[in-house]
């Protein structure tokens, strides 16, 4: 009995010491949770051993920042620690990372508020008792977990998916992260506040700073969805004219082709009756050139390449080579929802590759690009090949990629170097390099 005395003792009077050690395994439930919150909230992707790489790395800190700064203002570095690390280990859109983090920490922050004030009235203590009292602390802290889980267990039956995008305008995604980043920041301060003052406040005062905060990042995030729903839109509507002005080439081509289509049988039939073959093979490779033409114009498809961004990309890169009279053969094999890198760098590596692929064939007597974009499910990996002739045969495979190398006058020399820097970005792409007397090639490879 006398133990059982001593150990009520202890956690029912002030002990901060003992409260510190409390907090570091709860620290860890509490890391977990908000992780489940903003994983949840927008339904981002996660493996297991990003999950706990995450929750490790964030404790670690927590535990680092708690000993060396005092409660609360440790909570400010914890919560900017918590967006970097998001959007760093999941590698996830940036938006959607900062978005879901934000909202996350500031669902964990309002329930917070919400019951902090009749937390010290049920009990008639006041705030530095609660964070003083390891028993007070115990009951505040529990209470916010169960209310935080049935929020990540509503949002995973929820199952929300927003459509937000990266490819906005800096200037608006300045404005954009200004916004969350104060978002964040006032909700901080709203719990500061109420740290010091809340057992002085009347419940009806705090009840009221819970709905209007509630109300106005509700209203925030609805209006946010919204925009970037019209972003989406936009891009979708970009899209869509784009297919339509290939759907235009196309039907001109077909209804060429239509047209001059007896002219070609009979144009065969000729060869053919005189026997004269290498006619008719020199014929065929001509006809062959306007099939391909059309075939590509059938696969610059927003339906076929099912990204809005690589989508617009492809067809204004192939309307660029076509302009300059290069023949593009492309074969597209590959599902871009199912893409293991960011579609921002993947995106900035592709359309370096081939503004390099046509200037160089452009140069050319025969004009030819091979593009190829291929699942290689056998050796886990994903594969875009980027071929092309070229002129300059002693190139130097080896020094293309240092900074500044260019082998044309008034060339910065950078693009390539870029795109050695968001290789090594990320450990599951390569960029291999070969070349013979007829092409030069570049073939990205993504494995997963």
């Amino acid at each position: 009995m006398e133990i059982l005395n001593n150990i009520w003792n202890t956690i029912s009077t002030p002990n901060i010491q003992l409260v510190n050690i409390i907090s570091i395994p709860f620290m860890l439930i509490e890391i977990t949770l908000i992780m489940y919150l903003f994983l949840s909230i927008m339904s981002l992707s996660s493996t297991r051993k990003q999950r706990i790489i995450y929750v490790l790395i964030s404790w670690l800190i927590g535990i680092f920042t708690m000993l060396v700064i005092p409660h609360p203002f440790n909570i400010f570095i914890n919560y900017f620690i918590v967006i970097a690390l998001q959007y760093v280990i999941f590698s996830n859109p940036f938006l959607k990372s900062i978005t879901s983090s934000v909202l996350a920490l500031i669902i964990y922050n309002l329930i917070g508020i919400l019951i902090l004030n009749p937390f010290i009235k049920i009990f008639n203590i006041n705030t530095n008792q609660l964070y003083s009292i390891p028993i007070y602390r115990i009951c505040y802290i529990f209470i916010i977990y169960i209310i935080c889980t049935i929020c990540v267990v509503i949002l995973k039956k929820k199952n929300l998916d927003f459509q937000f995008s990266d490819n906005i305008d800096k200037k608006d995604k300045i404005i954009i992260i200004s916004s969350l980043l104060f978002g964040i920041l006032a909700i901080i301060m709203e719990s500061i506040t109420l740290f010091y003052y809340a057992d002085n406040l009347p419940f009806l005062i705090t009840f009221f700073s819970f709905i209007s905060f509630f109300a106005y990042f509700a209203i925030s995030f609805y209006s946010l969805t919204k925009v970037f729903k019209l972003i989406v839109a936009k891009q979708k509507l970009e899209s869509t004219e784009e297919y339509n002005r290939s759907l235009c080439i196309l039907h001109d081509n077909v209804s060429a082709f239509k047209h001059d289509f007896d002219n070609i049988i009979t144009t065969i039939g000729g060869y053919i009756r005189t026997n004269d073959m290498k006619g008719l093979k020199n014929y065929y490779v001509q006809l062959e050139d306007d099939c391909q033409r059309v075939n590509n114009f059938y696969l610059l498809n927003p339906e076929i390449i099912n990204n809005d961004g690589i989508y617009n990309l492809l067809t204004t890169k192939y309307q660029e080579a076509d302009s300059k009279n290069i023949k593009v053969n492309m074969t597209f094999l590959l599902d871009l929802s199912t893409l293991h890198m960011k579609i921002y760098e993947f995106a900035r590596i592709l359309g370096i590759l081939l503004d390099n692929a046509i200037e160089a064939s452009s140069e050319c007597d025969e004009k030819i690009i091979n593009l190829e974009f291929r699942n290689d499910s056998k050796n886990s990996r994903q594969i875009i090949l980027v071929e092309n002739t070229y002129k300059d045969k002693n190139l130097d495979t080896d020094k293309i990629y240092s900074k500044g190398f260019s082998s044309k006058e008034n060339h910065t020399g950078l693009g390539l170097w870029e795109v050695r820097k968001l290789i090594k970005k990320n450990n599951n792409v390569n960029l291999y390099t070969s070349k013979t007397d007829k092409y030069f090639s570049q073939q990205l490879e993504i494995y997963y």
